[in-house]
């Protein structure tokens, strides 16, 4: 043993060297076989080469996906089988009840995504906080049997204490609560709202918190999702987190705008199946029960929407988001209407969107005036000329932020959840989203991104090239590293 100390002592610099360089040869040769796009690849390859202590580090704590490669993904894949758990739903004949054209959507969704289409679902938009939030509330403090909520932020404020006191409500009137919260979301005000719902006793998990027992963040694998199921009858998802930004307040500035959805239907027990996944995934608690899912609660609905949810995440449901909306825009013949707040798709669907507009297809872009992430913003702002060059639309709304992630194409096919259009939601976090057949959604969705276009700025070649050259090159170099943004 002393000899050993006496051999460190003397060639310490040596063994650093030497265990630096294994280090970030073996974080090199991770990143280049498990990494599936290849600036990503080539991003990482680099860093951990040029900087090899903290390049391996940053490498450990937000470039591998644990979810997928560790104890951590054991534990998933030992909750897998509840994705399998279908409830009894009618199968859709798009070709009968919607379009002839649609069919290839449906194609996809059955082999991509966990869920059947359903039939007989109602799909209600609620625009903003001031119609989402009270739609959300009443359900609460009507509910008799149990309440499943989840969302990414869920803040301690007016609005996150008043869900907290009427979740408290509930479960002193004997309805069984499950709140299920993002680890690093919670900490988005402080002191955390878990504080106030832990001691009104609700059962309440934070998702990916150091699983392997390791001081290590998960930056990188987030709960994206926003869910709320009542009664197991009625549910409500979207892109809107739980914070007083998106409400009116008295003499406050005007809120931040979002748009969420009330559904009933079938597709209630898939959102509750997503819900029960992450939930024993987290918590070890099974809900496949009657409880949670009630028999004959998420029913048919007469002239309902077919509807489908769709999950995915970077466990076994990587890039399935991403397949839905590169083959919804392949299939698109008259108009395609988009509206996200943070909008950096990658080459694939840059290509769907550019050859769609040079099809003939109108293909418009919707994205915010002022942005709440200013990297974000600089990097979409760098790639915007590949889309305007070929004939994509893209609109700069003006007002407050809006937070709104909608998609219509034709009028008769929707896509609206959680997902933004950017690396992040595309492969790094879990995010929940519903593509809904039929017109009566499209046609709001169309209308309202209409109003959008009405009072925005068009971006143009003229207008992007009329940037100093300095904000020009900084948008540039921020947009070489948008997949880590």
């Amino acid at each position: 043993m002393q000899s050993l100390s006496e051999f460190v002592a003397e060639y310490w610099p040596h063994v650093v060297l030497v265990i630096t360089t294994l280090g970030s040869i073996g974080a090199a040769i991770h990143a280049a076989m498990t990494k599936q796009d290849v600036r990503a690849a080539i991003g990482w390859v680099a860093l951990v080469l040029f900087s090899p202590v903290a390049g391996v580090v940053f490498y450990l704590v937000a470039g591998v996906n644990r979810v997928r490669y560790s104890k951590v993904g054991q534990l998933r894949a030992l909750s897998d089988p509840l994705m399998h758990h279908r409830p009894v739903v009618s199968d859709v004949d798009v070709a009968v009840t919607s379009s002839p054209r649609l069919l290839p959507m449906k194609v996809l969704g059955d082999r991509v995504s966990q869920f059947a289409l359903t039939a007989g679902n109602v799909v209600q938009p609620l625009d903003g906080g001031d119609e989402a939030y009270p739609a959300m509330l009443e359900a609460l403090r009507s509910a008799t049997r149990c309440i499943a909520l989840g969302s990414y932020i869920f803040d301690n404020d007016r609005v996150g204490r008043e869900f907290a006191d009427a979740l408290i409500e509930a479960r002193s009137r004997g309805v069984e609560v499950r709140v299920l919260i993002d680890s690093i979301g919670a900490k988005y005000s402080r002191p955390s709202i878990t504080w106030r719902l832990n001691r009104g006793r609700i059962r309440t998990a934070l998702f990916m918190s150091n699983k392997l027992g390791l001081r290590l963040p998960y930056a990188n694998l987030r709960s994206h999702r926003k869910i709320c199921i009542v009664d197991g009858h009625i549910a409500f998802t979207g892109g809107m987190n739980i914070r007083a930004g998106f409400a009116s307040a008295p003499d406050g500035p005007k809120p931040a705008r979002d748009v969420h959805f009330r559904l009933e239907g079938p597709v209630v027990a898939q959102l509750m199946t997503v819900f029960a996944h992450d939930w024993e995934f987290t918590t070890h608690e099974s809900l496949r029960n009657e409880t949670w899912f009630p028999p004959g609660a998420a029913a048919f609905v007469a002239d309902g929407l077919p509807v489908r949810a769709v999950a995915s995440g970077p466990d076994r449901n990587l890039g399935i988001s991403h397949d839905m909306i590169v083959g919804a825009l392949s299939m698109a013949q008259e108009r395609v209407c988009i509206q996200s707040p943070y909008f950096l798709p990658d080459q694939a669907q840059i290509s769907a969107l550019t050859i769609a507009a040079q099809r003939g297809v109108r293909v418009d872009v919707v994205i915010p005036g002022t942005n709440n992430l200013r990297l974000v913003d600089y990097a979409m702002t760098a790639q915007l000329d590949q889309l305007v060059a070929k004939g994509v639309r893209v609109w700069r709304a003006t007002g407050p932020f809006d937070h709104s992630k909608l998609m219509a194409v034709d009028g008769m096919w929707s896509y609206v959840g959680s997902s933004n259009l950017d690396p992040r939601s595309m492969r790094l976090n879990f995010e929940l989203d519903i593509e809904v057949f039929g017109r009566r959604l499209a046609q709001w969705i169309v209308e309202h991104i209409e109003v959008k276009i009405a009072g925005a700025r068009p971006e143009t070649l003229q207008t992007l090239a009329a940037r100093p050259f300095l904000v020009r090159l900084r948008n540039r170099l921020i947009w070489l590293v948008s997949p880590y943004l």
